[in-house]
């Protein structure tokens, strides 16, 4: 069975890539390779790829790429997806994921797409208070340019799903951290500020709580879904592990024996949403799944790695220094 993804050079697509390719899937890849796109991600299945560089909101070239691979299955993943870029520059993600989205659902309508895996995001629910936790049929409540973009993304797809019969599922995940991510969130900003003894911005106190989870569950968990799910539904992904940005911050200086000297707290993001946690009984129950990975050993994972493929970073560190003097501002 042919797969496409969107977004396969990304940090969750490439993953999700490599291990379709370990499934034995056949698994075309389109990714624009902006900044946050690397084909270098996918050098280890490189040879069992078909790869296009197409950005998702080039129609014309899109439809080239379903008439010459009729896939018959779409997991879209790409997306603009950092909130402190959406607060920037907010234009191009209501392009992307908007505009992007709806070119993917139309020609998955008109090439008779047999299952539309639509990636979204914990974000569109919007923030909790100390307790509770979202179910799916939460109402959507987004408050930063980019969690609107991918709630926006939401509705198209189940505007597709209910007017054009086209079958959707949509795949909402937690915060994802891992190998591979782009040095613009949390853990990796975290990680190679602290291997260069450099001052590591924090907003407000790092009290907010984020729910993490492992990429390679969230990769196994989107598989589950795209063989298992069933049409017109939405799910879940989560590990259940909840930690305050500041937890997160002080777990990796002691694992890279730094000084939590390097902390230093800057002025809080816009609009700055305080806690995300969401219910996962639907996909254990439906679907047997659940998170493998404890935060701990994930952790410690995710720092080997870019200890030891520090040279990835190395490569995009002037655009990234340009980037964190926009961000962090005391």
């Amino acid at each position: 069975m042919k797969i496409l993804v969107t977004g396969g050079a990304g940090f969750i697509g490439s993953e999700f890539v490599r291990q379709t390719v370990t499934k034995g899937y056949n698994t075309v890849v389109v990714d624009s390779l902006t900044y946050a796109g690397d084909i270098e991600r996918l050098k280890e299945v490189k040879d069992s790829i078909n790869f296009y560089q197409v950005d998702i909101t080039d129609a014309d070239s899109l439809k080239e790429v379903f008439e010459r691979e009729k896939p018959a299955i779409v997991v879209h993943f790409a997306a603009e997806s950092h909130v402190d870029r959406s607060i920037l520059d907010p234009h191009s993600f209501i392009k992307t994921n908007i505009e992007g989205t709806l070119n993917l659902l139309e020609l998955s309508r008109q090439y008779k797409v047999q299952r539309f895996i639509n990636i979204s995001t914990d974000e569109v629910y919007g923030e909790l208070g100390e307790v509770g936790k979202f179910k799916e049929d939460s109402p959507l409540c987004p408050n930063s340019p980019y969690s609107v973009s991918k709630a926006a993304q939401d509705m198209l797809a189940r505007a597709y799903s209910r007017t054009y019969g086209l079958p959707v599922i949509t795949v909402r995940p937690s915060n994802n951290y891992g190998q591979w991510q782009y040095p613009e969130k949390l853990i990796p900003v975290v990680i190679v500020k602290a291997l260069k003894d450099e001052p590591i911005p924090v907003y407000g106190q790092g009290l907010n709580i984020r729910e993490w989870l492992y990429v390679s569950d969230c990769a196994e968990a989107v598989i589950e879904i795209m063989e298992k799910g069933r049409d017109g539904e939405v799910y879940n992904v989560a590990s259940g592990i909840e930690k305050r940005n500041i937890e997160v911050v002080k777990s990796i200086l002691d694992l890279l024996g730094k000084p939590h000297t390097l902390i230093e707290f800057v002025k809080d993001r816009p609009g700055h949403d305080y806690r995300y946690s969401m219910d996962v009984t639907k996909i254990e129950r439906e679907l047997n799944w659940k998170a493998k990975t404890d935060f701990e050993t994930g952790l410690k994972k995710t720092v080997k790695w870019y200890v030891e493929n520090i040279e990835w970073v190395e490569r995009k560190i002037d655009y990234l220094r340009e980037y964190w003097g926009k961000v962090y501002k005391n």
